[in-house]
């Protein structure tokens, strides 16, 4: 889309939200949607000229966006990304921790190295932790919001290839989702995790980077293919939204059916 933003979409209208890992992927995909309804964007990475020509394509849209190069690893990082969103447009509504790697050494236990652990879990779990940590109070501030944290299928099923790092990381998310839930139901604060399945992403490509290892992930999506992180980024639309204001504490899956084919009495597919 180029010229001015198209207004009639406004699911968002009048909101802020913050989304990590906003230069790529579903981070990407979810500015762009997430502007089209009318919500100023806030988009962080790492890749600070990536996501700064994210942003600015947005803006040239008729959009209302700013990038932010941080590290969400880095408490100090996290905690200006906060305050430069509430500087640019006044106040957070919606805080999508979606940054997060897929080591290419990431095996088993005994493959993985200590170093791969320490970082796989720094930027995916850490990450969200800092990322609620300097978040919600700016949600309370706000008189209450959505936290969105990017979590995976994995954190319920386990891996069919080995990953262990990122699955572990990954069932920390959920679990931490879970439990902030709880914490801030009565501050009209909702934390949901949103767990994708297999998707079509440079990040999961680069890890399946033979036909065989993606077939081998493949066969077990019932629905056939991989899913696209446009399609993500609907459900991460639904649940910013006001449209799911009962919904919090969940385990938001969207993943093709490889869920339910594997807890069948027949298991996964073959």
């Amino acid at each position: 889309m180029s010229g001015e933003a198209d207004m009639t979409e406004s699911r968002l209208d009048s909101k802020t939200a913050l989304i990590t890992g906003a230069a790529s992927g579903i981070g990407r995909e979810s500015a762009a949607l997430f502007a089209r309804h009318g919500a100023a964007v806030v988009l962080v990475d790492r890749e600070g000229d990536a996501v700064s020509a994210v942003a600015a394509e947005l803006v040239e849209q008729g959009h209302r966006a700013i990038a932010v190069t941080a590290d969400v690893s880095s408490d100090a990082d996290a905690a200006r990304m906060i305050e430069e969103a509430e500087t640019a447009f006044g106040s957070l509504h919606v805080l999508f921790n979606n940054a997060g790697i897929m080591h290419p050494d990431d095996g088993d236990a005994q493959q993985t190295s200590e170093e791969v652990w320490d970082l796989t879990m720094s930027v995916n779990l850490k990450g969200v932790w800092l990322g609620c940590r300097h978040g919600i109070p700016a949600l309370r501030r706000a008189g209450g919001g959505s936290v969105i944290n990017t979590g995976s299928f994995v954190a319920l099923l386990g891996a069919a290839t080995p990953q262990i790092a990122y699955t572990a990381s990954k069932g920390g998310v959920v679990a931490m989702s879970r439990e902030l839930a709880v914490i801030h139901a009565r501050e009209n604060i909702r934390v949901n995790a949103l767990c994708p399945g297999p998707l079509h992403t440079e990040l999961l490509m680069s890890v399946l980077d033979t036909d065989e290892k993606r077939e081998r992930r493949r066969v077990h999506i019932p629905m056939g293919r991989f899913g696209e992180p446009s399609e993500i980024a609907q459900a991460a639309l639904w649940l910013a939204s006001d449209e799911s204001s009962f919904t919090t504490g969940t385990e938001f899956v969207v993943d093709g059916g490889i869920t339910s084919a594997y807890v069948t009495p027949e298991g996964p597919p073959r």
